[in-house]
């Protein structure tokens, strides 16, 4: 069986739940954003040493599909929805790395090729849960998928400062570049 289905050839694709939207519908603009955001993550997992913080990454991943199947469910109940349970978990995991790793000041991000890459996957999470936000203005989304998109950035912010810090290579901003600007302002 092939991939090509010839299906989306005029623009349009189908849900999870079986309606035909526009592929720039708000909606899949959404869960394509998460899409993304779990390609990099497939490739920051190849990055990491740990293959306890490469299991975190794939269990991250398994939710995100949870996610984007939700989201590819408008008019359908989706089996796997994202739960409280969900939340709290990954709000635990953030909470873990912060006793482990207590952020001082502003961090240069990027020390290290995983941090880099963990960094990327915070900026592509904030896309995301704006996109995901958008979509909620207009249509129904779930306050646990809200609150767990809300937490993706945060999570990645602390991972890669947690790997820096265990690496020796965690960088704060000099709070001495100042700089004389010529003229007035």
């Amino acid at each position: 069986m092939s991939i090509i289905t010839k299906t989306g050839d005029r623009g349009q694709t189908f849900l999870y739940s079986g309606e035909r939207i526009w592929k720039d519908d708000a909606r899949v603009d959404a869960y394509g954003s998460i899409d993304e955001l779990d390609a990099h993550i497939g490739d920051a997992k190849h990055l990491l040493a740990n293959p306890e913080l490469q299991e975190l990454l794939i269990d991250l991943q398994n939710k995100l599909y949870r996610v984007m199947g939700e989201l590819a469910s408008p008019t359908a109940v989706y089996p796997y929805p994202i739960c409280e349970n969900d939340v709290d978990e990954i709000t635990e995991r953030i909470k873990a790395f912060e006793t482990q790793t207590p952020v001082t000041g502003f961090v240069i991000p990027g020390s290290t090729p995983a941090s880099a890459k963990l960094d990327i996957c915070r900026t592509i999470a904030r896309r995301a849960e704006r996109r995901v936000i958008s979509l909620s203005r207009h249509e129904e989304v779930s306050e646990e998928i809200l609150s767990f998109m809300n937490r993706l950035s945060d999570f990645f912010f602390i991972m890669a400062r947690h790997i820096e810090a265990s690496e020796g290579a965690l960088t704060y901003k000099r709070t001495s570049d100042r700089i004389e600007c010529k003229g007035d302002r």
